[in-house]
């Protein structure tokens, strides 16, 4: 399975590149299936979840053919109706199948998808969505199957503005018939990529990036070109690595307005930023101040980035409180980190973070974001630590022990 080994106290210094953002390359994938003829696809991460969905892609037929980060899909006469439930259980975004199988052939079936256990995520919004489409819908043992003869556009509210349902709705809804408007949708970075996608291939969509989508369903789309956005969350990641280590790092690749809640609590603590077009330059400081964190849907607080924030909190100068309010179980690195001497108290949906001093230790990465919370905290502790079930980690970081090598870190990785 792997595991990294970390000495710590070392300062991060130099550049680093953000890769493709997973959270869009995935479901932008998916959307190439749409198409009626073949698409190419930049900047994709090499990453197990990518790879795992290209499988899934093949084994229903389409041609996906990989060359560094560019991918090649061709989704041919794509007549299959399933996907295969072995894979999907592995990965989350398998449920973006449903919607382009569903929008395609009017007939979708697969198991419920994995991916990190952080808390309870149904797809009840995603079925909602089918079902105002004009969908039949049943779940049994696990299964999902969703069938329509035709797909027509309704109005629809989401009771909470879900990603993953405002996507699998696009996606449905594109090559429907008339209309269809989604209401509290989601306003993430990922889903107006997925968006400048759709319309390049000839989609009709309208009001991305704000709370009200509409999208005029159309007969067919054409294959496009495009190049992914670049991972917010990694590049976040790397900012707080060299807000923590005292170091001086150039991230590039990275779109600041994206990350300006992280960028507004990193000031905030006193680091060190210079934003340009290009990247954000981040130095550490000797003293950092404590902050208070709120995680909230886009444009608020990631949630995604709430486990390395609390590692920066345990280095700060007095008291700081989390409260999570999207992922009930979004606290499962927490305990890692008392082993590693950090002092936290849980309550509820809130920690209180004290000032800790960090040492190494034997760590598991129970997802992907706590596995990248445990790797800043050794790069911070005294001594060695060692991280196993390193799988999760490397569903969401394209190469991250070799970035963190380059600019210093005593890190490797051990197959």
């Amino acid at each position: 399975m792997g595991k990294f080994l970390i000495n710590g106290q070392t300062p991060l210094h130099g550049k680093v590149k953000v890769s493709g953002a997973k959270n869009a390359a995935l479901p932008i994938l998916a959307a190439s299936l749409l198409a009626d003829t073949p698409s190419r696809l930049l900047d994709i991460p090499q990453l197990r979840d990518v790879t795992n969905l290209c499988t899934i892609m093949r084994k229903m037929g389409a041609t996906v053919q990989r060359e560094g980060k560019e991918i090649f899909i061709d989704p041919g006469s794509l007549n299959i109706q399933e996907a295969d439930h072995d894979l999907a259980r592995k990965l989350r975004a398998s449920y973006y199948i449903l919607g382009v199988l569903l929008s395609k052939n009017h007939r979708a079936r697969t198991s419920l998808p994995g991916g990190c256990n952080i808390g309870n995520r149904p797809i009840d919004l995603h079925l909602k969505g089918f079902k105002a489409l004009g969908a039949e819908v049943s779940l049994d043992h696990g299964v999902v199957d969703v069938k329509a003869d035709k797909l027509a556009g309704n109005r629809i509210y989401l009771d909470y503005p879900s990603v993953g349902a405002t996507i699998n709705i696009m996606l449905a809804a594109t090559l429907a018939e008339g209309r269809t408007i989604i209401e509290n949708a989601a306003r993430e970075p990922e889903i107006v990529d997925l968006a400048n996608y759709l319309t390049v291939m000839g989609a009709d969509i309208k009001g991305v990036g704000t709370d009200i989508i509409k999208i005029n369903g159309i007969e067919r789309l054409e294959g496009a070109e495009h190049r992914i956005i670049p991972d917010r969350i990694e590049a976040g990641t790397f900012m707080i690595a060299s807000a923590l280590t005292g170091g001086d790092v150039y991230v590039k690749n990275v779109l600041s307005e994206h990350i300006k809640p992280l960028i507004a609590k990193l000031k905030e603590m006193e680091v060190i930023l210079e934003e340009d077009i290009s990247g954000v330059r981040v130095k550490g400081v000797d003293k950092l101040k404590t902050v208070d964190i709120k995680t909230l849907p886009y444009p608020g607080f990631p949630t995604d980035l709430q486990s390395q924030m609390m590692v920066l909190l345990t280095q700060a100068d007095g008291t700081s409180l989390v409260n999570e309010t999207v992922w009930e179980n979004r606290f499962m690195h927490v305990d890692e980190l008392k082993r590693m001497g950090a002092d936290i108290k849980i309550d509820g949906h809130s920690a209180l973070i004290k000032p800790s001093r960090l040492t190494g230790a034997e760590v598991t990465a129970t997802d992907l974001r706590a596995g990248a919370a445990l790797i800043l905290a050794g790069l911070a502790a005294e001594g060695q630590t060692e991280i196993t079930d390193i799988y999760h980690i490397e569903r969401g970081y394209e190469n991250i022990s070799g970035k963190l090598a380059s600019l210093g870190a005593k890190i490797k990785k051990i197959d």
